[in-house]
């Protein structure tokens, strides 16, 4: 018998002894380890276990709620077959908005990066083209149809970083984690969140070459101190959990929320927000979809009506390009008020209005828009 052969019934008698503890039903279903659950997820990503015992490994872990050690080794999983990369610059930040997209609002933080990247800081974004329970529009479907390049190599991403006429760049998990986007049918087959779902914006492709800072979103009150917990796992130095509207990095326009952060992978704290500090008064949440946009719905879905994603993608990037312009309106807000979070969190500023002031500058100036290309 081949060592390949014997590795892989290996790991098909690891995930049987694995899930016969997880799947028992709520009463009787046992925790497993980390390193369990690092040797059941590296099978899946290694595609050495049949699809239904991948599925059943991630229903089972939701139905009993997945531990904090079951989330950490997956997450270890993950990052084992990652490709990572050091940028020629000193510190990263990773934008981690939600894979699967927005299907409520026009998405405004894929314009986050060149406006930071104007203002001197090195930021990235990692997402797909298409992932589920949502399926919406998404960080990547936003930059290619603004003329951003999608498709580069984690390497050539980083390069994008250290070039000072650019300062940014997209990621996507195709070319970084190939494993891990082979799950994307997988996942969608299992139709509810899981723990990929999760630990997947922590997999840190690229990094500084003395910090790399996460800021990601989050909606439910749990997370938060989950989110944290896998930042320091996987290494992040910092970390910005921002209450975004839908789960991203941009919180809500016209109400006060509640964010928290660690520095130097301390424990995180809890911080409130308000829009009106910053002088940002709107009367919405985040920027509206436009009446004449066309929806669709999908096969099979009768719970809610998906949004055209090309037709939104293509409207969020006109309305990300004005703004980097100077144009005024929710999409100029949404930058001010989380670029305004980023660099405050990241000490460059030492209030979150004097950092809004800043950023408000660069936006009227209009030269972030040179950076998107």
């Amino acid at each position: 018998m081949s060592s390949t052969t014997t590795a892989t019934d290996e790991a098909r008698l690891q995930m049987r002894s694995i899930i016969q503890r997880i799947a028992t039903g709520p009463e009787l279903s046992k925790d497993i380890s980390m390193e369990e659950a690092r040797i059941g997820m590296r099978a899946i990503l290694d595609n050495a276990v049949d699809p239904v015992q991948a599925g059943i490994f991630f229903i089972a872990l939701r139905m009993k709620r997945e531990t904090d050690e079951e989330f950490k080794g997956i997450l270890d999983a993950i990052r084992e077959v990652t490709g990572h990369v050091v940028a020629e610059v000193d510190d990263v930040v990773d934008i981690a908005d939600p894979y699967d997209g927005y299907n409520r609002c026009l998405p405004a933080a894929p314009f986050l990066m060149p406006l930071l990247a104007e203002y001197g800081v090195a930021a990235i974004s990692q997402g797909a083209h298409a992932v589920g329970p949502k399926f919406g529009v998404t960080h990547r479907h936003i930059l290619e149809a603004a003329g951003a390049p999608v498709d580069l190599s984690p390497v050539e991403a980083a390069d994008r970083l250290a070039d000072p006429t650019l300062g940014w760049s997209y990621v996507d998990q195709r070319a970084f984690c190939a494993p891990l986007h082979n799950l994307v049918d997988l996942r969608s087959a299992i139709v509810k969140r899981q723990a990929v779902t999760t630990v997947e914006v922590m997999a840190r492709p690229i990094h500084g070459r003395k910090h790399t800072h996460l800021v990601t979103g989050y909606v439910h009150k749990p997370y938060p101190r989950i989110y944290a917990l896998l930042a320091r796992h996987a290494g992040f130095d910092s970390a910005l959990l921002v209450r975004g509207v839908e789960g991203g990095v941009i919180p809500s326009l016209r109400q006060k929320g509640t964010c928290f952060n660690y520095q130097h992978h301390s424990e995180e704290q809890s911080f409130e927000i308000d829009p009106a500090e910053l002088g940002i008064a709107q009367s919405v949440r985040a920027v509206p979809l436009p009446e004449d946009l066309p929806q669709t719905t999908r096969p099979g879905d009768e719970i809610a009506v998906a949004v055209d994603v090309p037709a939104t993608a293509r409207a969020a990037a006109e309305a990300g390009m004005a703004a980097l312009n100077g144009a005024q309106g929710p999409t100029y807000d949404s930058l001010v008020f989380s670029g305004a979070l980023i660099l405050w969190h990241l000490g460059r500023e030492a209030s979150l209005a004097v950092a809004a002031d800043r950023l408000r500058d660069i936006l009227d100036s209009g030269k972030a828009t040179q950076r998107v290309r």
